[in-house]
């Protein structure tokens, strides 16, 4: 016949009493060392960018102001002589239309386009002079020059049109 068993002494089950008394006493102690799991307030902001502040004013800067009128005024005489060469170049094109290649009235025309790249160069001289003004603003930290960046602009549009004008007379032309 089997035994019944045996009750475990006191002094084999003191620790397991221990080990239970203590992991209770941890479910009592002070949790308000510990941050909350509660969302932060940063945390409840949206994504949305911040609104920009408005840019400062920017002071009129004298001497950038008689350098630009310096350089408007060699790209208008650049523009001006561009429009005159032009003119005649597209007459010139438009006598070379039916002409061949290698002919006196094709080799006119060729020469008042290569005239029109010349005098495109000329203002490519003046908006080069813009850009660098610019770079050096730029690497210097300062802020846009609302007169640099209007002459920059108007000095681009003139420069693509110009490139625009060339290239059409030259595709007019028979090629040689």
């Amino acid at each position: 016949m089997p035994r019944p068993p045996r009750a475990p002494s006191p002094l084999a089950t003191l620790p397991l009493t221990v080990a239970a008394l203590l992991s209770l006493a941890g479910c009592g102690a002070d949790m308000s060392g510990y941050p909350s799991l509660a969302p932060r307030p940063v945390e409840k902001l949206g994504f949305e960018e911040p609104a920009t502040p408005p840019p400062a004013p920017v002071a009129a800067d004298p001497a950038l102001d008689a350098r630009l009128a310096a350089i408007a005024t060699a790209r208008a005489t650049a523009a001006r002589d561009f429009d005159a060469a032009a003119v005649r170049a597209t007459a010139r094109a438009t006598a070379a239309r039916g002409a061949a290649a290698g002919s006196e009235r094709w080799l006119d025309a060729q020469s008042a386009i290569a005239e029109l790249d010349s005098l495109r160069s000329t203002h490519a001289d003046s908006l080069n002079q813009l850009e660098e003004l610019a770079a050096a603003r730029a690497q210097a930290l300062q802020p846009d020059y609302p007169a640099l960046e209007q002459a920059l602009d108007a000095a681009r549009d003139t420069a693509a049109r110009q490139t625009s004008r060339i290239d059409t007379l030259a595709a007019s032309l028979p090629s040689g």
